[in-house]
């Protein structure tokens, strides 16, 4: 069944920049004040607006890369402070259902500073990249794009079409990065071959989102694709801090093992999702 989408590719393309763009405008004063949930919110709309260039790419005239450059870096600094607090909370949450007495206490003590400690400097780089000139020279360009984007002659094409190869080409570029991912032996190579597998699902869904309501069911799909493999890579990340933080100790270890099998896990829901993930976008018209 085909689903109708009125309108030009580049109407599209315009909605979604002018829609996150002011998303990250709006949250700057949220962010400084730290309110919850502000910097994932805007770490969010800066990926979105990144996946829009790279997807729409042959929708606008000139070359974009700096600007991707530019969002890329904002979510990364924006990345330390998110990271750290969804990190912190895990681990400590573990350690909480540690078993009474050994080294229990030591290990939730430890982990409380270490978790104030990084959520610190992640409020302190949130901070500095807001204070920064460069991210005054973000927003002006973003809002100059979004105002008056430089939209070229296939902008101009019917929605419908355009964006069906767009979907199409970004969930082909998933199952190939999966497929790598399966063809490549375990270990830390596989598991950087899955994390780029979830960078490439995040983008699809992206590009599923920017559509809207006529690929609502490959959004979610890619979403539910994107999140298996976003439980697998948070439980490597939390495997490295624990092996950085681990003094050999039984609590560390239990810890350690957890995020193992969280991985191992992961991996074994991961072709149920892709079954159903992996079916071909739909026709939009």
């Amino acid at each position: 069944m085909a689903h109708r989408l009125d309108g030009s590719a580049g109407d599209v393309l315009i909605a979604r920049l002018r829609e996150q763009t002011a998303k990250i405008v709006a949250l700057e004063p949220d962010v400084r004040a730290d309110r919850p949930d502000a910097v994932h919110q805007m770490r969010v709309a800066a990926r979105r607006l990144r996946s829009a260039l790279r997807t729409h790419r042959r929708h606008l005239a000139g070359d974009h890369t700096e600007l991707e450059n530019e969002l890329r870096r904002l979510g990364r600094d924006l990345g330390q402070a998110r990271d750290a607090e969804v990190l912190g909370e895990r681990l400590l949450a573990q350690a909480r259902e540690l078993p009474d007495g050994g080294d229990r206490d030591r290990v939730i003590a430890e982990l409380t500073t270490w978790s104030s400690r990084e959520a610190r400097e992640g409020r302190a780089a949130t901070l500095a990249a807001l204070d920064s000139q460069r991210f005054r020279d973000l927003l002006t360009a973003l809002t100059e794009l979004a105002d008056n984007p430089p939209l070229n002659a296939r902008a101009t094409r019917p929605a419908g079409p355009e964006l069906t190869r767009i979907l199409r080409r970004e969930h082909r570029r998933t199952a190939e990065r999966l497929a790598t991912a399966e063809d490549t032996p375990e270990g830390p190579a596989r598991e950087r071959a899955l994390h780029d597998a979830r960078k490439a699902a995040k983008r699809a869904r992206y590009a599923g989102e920017t559509v809207g309501r006529p690929a609502r069911s490959f959004t979610r799909r890619m979403k539910a694709l994107q999140d298996v493999l976003g439980r697998h890579q948070d439980a490597i990340v939390a495997r490295a801090a624990v092996r950085g933080l681990s003094d050999g100790g039984f609590g560390y270890g239990v810890l350690f093992g957890r995020q193992v099998g969280e991985a191992v896990f992961a991996r074994e829901l991961l072709p149920g999702v892709w079954e159903r993930a992996g079916r071909r976008p739909k026709r939009i018209r």
